[in-house]
């Protein structure tokens, strides 16, 4: 891999990853029109998907350290509450990844065409948060495992992470920022937690090695991308814009499935 290939892919990865468009059938159209195998190289693909946790991790960082400090508390508080809700969340892609690993890693074969459904549906999503008309709720135990459900989904190249499970908790009514917030944190324990099973699998083989530099360009690429994007999505949620993303999905949708 070169290093504009390094940075094309950690740009792209770090958009995708939190704005509704889905980074995994991004990276499938980019990968096919560079002819590369992106998800070949796990090193690779280990750094830039680190990099978007990084992205994350910056920007809610108050937030996230609210929670790890309150949840050390011995009282029943809204941190303690929030946090296991994230791991009720995580139950649906938890199991999905346990017992059907094999059969997700079969949807990422650079099927191009079915990346082009998958972003259509996306779209439907994506639209459905127009007919939204009150979103004053907390997230509650049954909304947090619905939204895990969504994440789950999303697991197929095409649907969008963010785009699903937001879409999902605006449509429980769930408040703007609270949807938010608990779709980008909610994320942060599988992404880790994957990234460590692959290092772990794969520790002891002898894969082709990468260039420093070009992890480098990757890794800071995505990363930068993410900041960017994280922050843009915060407010495109508030000001209730999520369906103009349908508009693109739908665009490149259409175009993956005919051309």
């Amino acid at each position: 891999m070169s290093w504009i290939e390094a940075l094309f892919l950690g740009i792209l990865q770090g958009l995708t990853e939190f704005l509704p468009v889905s980074s995994s059938g991004h990276l499938e159209i980019g990968q096919a029109l560079l002819n590369k195998g992106f998800e070949e190289n796990l090193s690779f693909a280990i750094a830039v998907h680190g990099a978007t946790v990084c992205s994350t991790i910056v920007v809610f960082f108050a937030e996230i350290r609210k929670l790890f400090t309150e949840s050390f508390s011995l009282k029943w508080n809204e941190s303690n509450r929030f946090v296991v809700k994230i791991l009720v969340s995580m139950i649906p892609v938890g199991i999905l990844g346990i017992v059907f690993r094999d059969t997700i890693e079969g949807f990422y074969t650079g099927n191009i065409r079915f990346v082009g459904i998958m972003l259509l549906i996306t779209a439907l999503f994506l639209t459905s948060t127009i007919f939204i008309r009150s979103n004053k709720k907390d997230i509650s135990w049954v909304s947090a495992f619905f939204i895990g459900c969504m994440q789950a989904v999303a697991v197929i190249p095409g649907i969008s992470r963010s785009g699903a499970t937001i879409s999902a908790a605006l449509l429980l009514g769930v408040r703007k920022d609270l949807a938010t917030r608990f779709s980008f944190l909610m994320v942060l324990p599988p992404v880790i937690g994957a990234n460590l099973i692959d290092l772990l699998k794969h520790s002891g083989e002898n894969g082709s090695a990468m260039h420093p530099g070009v992890l480098a360009t990757g890794f800071v690429a995505a990363f930068v991308a993410g900041l960017f994007a994280c922050r843009v999505m915060i407010n495109i949620v508030k000001k209730g814009k999520l369906a103009y993303f349908a508009i693109y999905c739908a665009v490149v949708g259409l175009i993956a499935i005919l051309f």
